[in-house]
């Protein structure tokens, strides 16, 4: 009898299995919380929230922060810098058991789903305004014309996609926004004949390269430098150098793999999943398409590209998140089906068609989310975070570094919001740099670096979302990114032991 071969599981079924395990770590690992500060704009104080003896209200001074053990300006927290609550030094305690059942473990992945529901509306309005334009023709013919003016020169829509994503990660998080860009670029790349590998790893080492070396990203780097206590612009050079020397490093990479391949198809990871993903991407494309490019086209090709720069500004800007992206995304939905000339059901049938090819995404989403709501319910979050910070106590400078770089990568497997993490750690660790003579900037970067580097494979994280979006299968990405992964990870060791033992 014929052995069957092995096959990965889904992205699905690896996210519950992670699920369970958490649920059952919840049994194992002591419950616990810090008491956390926030402030309450109404009346100009802070709220600390103690676990058994209620709220407290402290006037919001610089001395009631210095009280706490909290080495931040209060300016911070008035001007709305600082906006989530943020754990207090030296609060830590253990609490009654907080265990996840069997009936948790089931509602976790429908409350996950209700909590992402931001971020999962985004998704289907994203998918149904890109099926719209795909009835159109309109990708089909810009396609083409794009195609025409890379020939010979393909390494450069590598080069350009990657910088953008790059400059988006470092400037303002440009994370879980690159979502909609990959239904965009995967047919680009694809009838310009590169691996499906090719764009995925452009846009999302492009976007994690960024994130993981943030300059200014509000999310990453200035959060956790004011939740520090310190001035963002501690390292901002260094940070700015290793952002360019990372993304060569990066690009250098992708350009392996691609002569690779181009030398031998067999050399791609994906040779078995090829065809299934050219035909999901380039289902409506055609070579001897001889639909014209008119003033319909022209308006909607622009529309479609204008309201994706009109969303970077929002973000960037104006503070925007996914609800007021997908708002405008709608409205350009509705626009972009009165400008298509398609009947009223060719147009509602294509943004249904669309948004339905994304609705695994979003279960996705939701499963992710799941496995933050058990560890919160469970209150195991703080109690790693306070075994954590109780490893590094009396370590020399260079050990301490590294070690503090590996809590925060395990850490970002469990709390992969950057925010999140920055806000819950940093005050909690951050001072511990003082007690073996380090800068709190070296702990920031060993945050950023840290957490950074663990998204590129984490399931909690966007990876399995991406993964669902382009068709290709976790163990394939796994075996592409694992070699980068180990040559950045020894270089930001490195980077991070020399300067804290000889800078």
């Amino acid at each position: 009898m014929k052995r069957k071969n092995f096959e990965f599981p889904t992205a699905y079924t690896v996210l519950f299995l992670i699920l369970i395990l958490v649920t059952v770590l919840t049994h194992v690992i002591p419950a616990g919380k810090y008491n956390r500060l926030s402030y309450q704009e109404s009346t100009n104080e802070f709220v600390v929230e103690t676990y058994g003896n209620g709220n407290i209200n402290l006037e919001a001074t610089q001395k009631n922060l210095d009280k706490l053990e909290i080495k931040i300006d209060v300016n911070k927290f008035i001007d709305g810098t600082i906006k989530k609550p943020m754990a207090i030094p030296n609060t830590y305690v253990k609490l009654d058991g907080k265990a996840q059942g069997f009936k948790e473990l089931i509602i976790a992945p429908i409350s996950g789903i209700a909590e992402s529901i931001d971020i999962i509306i985004f998704v289907l309005i994203l998918g149904g305004i890109v099926g719209i334009v795909n009835k159109t023709g309109t990708f089909n013919i810009a396609m083409k014309a794009i195609s025409q003016k890379t020939k010979g020169k393909e390494f450069s829509l590598v080069i350009i996609s990657f910088i953008f994503f790059a400059a988006g990660g470092t400037i303002f998080g440009f994370w879980e926004e690159t979502i909609p860009f990959y239904s965009i670029l995967m047919p680009l790349f694809l009838i310009n004949n590169f691996d499906p590998l090719v764009p995925m790893a452009t846009i999302f080492l492009g976007s994690a390269v960024g994130c993981m070396f943030s300059t200014v990203n509000p999310f990453s780097t200035i959060i956790a430098s004011n939740a520090a206590g310190i001035s963002f612009n501690e390292g901002l050079k260094f940070r700015f150098v290793a952002l360019i020397v990372f993304s060569i490093i990066s690009l250098l990479y992708i350009h392996r793999y691609i002569k690779k391949v181009k030398e031998n198809s067999n050399n791609s990871l994906v040779i078995e999943e090829q065809k299934e993903i050219r035909e999901k991407f380039l289902k409506d494309y055609s070579q001897e398409n001889d639909v014209k490019f008119n003033w319909r086209k022209k308006i909607i090709l622009f529309l479609f590209v204008f309201q994706f720069i009109i969303m970077i500004w929002g973000v960037s800007s104006l503070g925007w998140w996914f609800q007021e992206a997908a708002a405008m995304f709608f409205g350009v939905a509705i626009i972009i089906m009165f400008l298509s000339g398609l009947s009223e059901k060719e147009a509602v049938n294509g943004f249904i068609s669309g948004a339905s090819e994304v609705v695994g995404v979003t279960l996705i989403i939701g499963l992710a989310r799941a496995i933050n709501i058990i560890m919160e319910n469970g209150m195991i979050s703080d109690t790693l975070l306070f075994y954590s910070s109780n490893v590094v106590a009396e370590m020399g400078k260079g050990l301490f570094s590294i070690v503090m770089l590996l809590i925060f990568a395990f850490l970002g497997i469990f709390i992969p919001s950057t925010s999140g993490l920055a806000v819950l750690s940093m005050p909690i660790l951050a001072p511990l740099a003082d007690t073996v003579g380090l800068s709190r900037a070296v702990v920031v970067d060993a945050f950023t670096w840290g957490q950074g580097v663990i998204l590129f494979i984490t399931p909690t994280g966007l990876i399995f979302v991406v993964l669902q979006i382009v068709g290709i299968p976790y163990n394939k990405w796994l075996k592409f990114v694992m070699p980068l992964m180990l040559i950045i990870t020894t270089l930001i060791i490195t980077i991070l032991y020399v300067r804290s033992v000889f800078f």
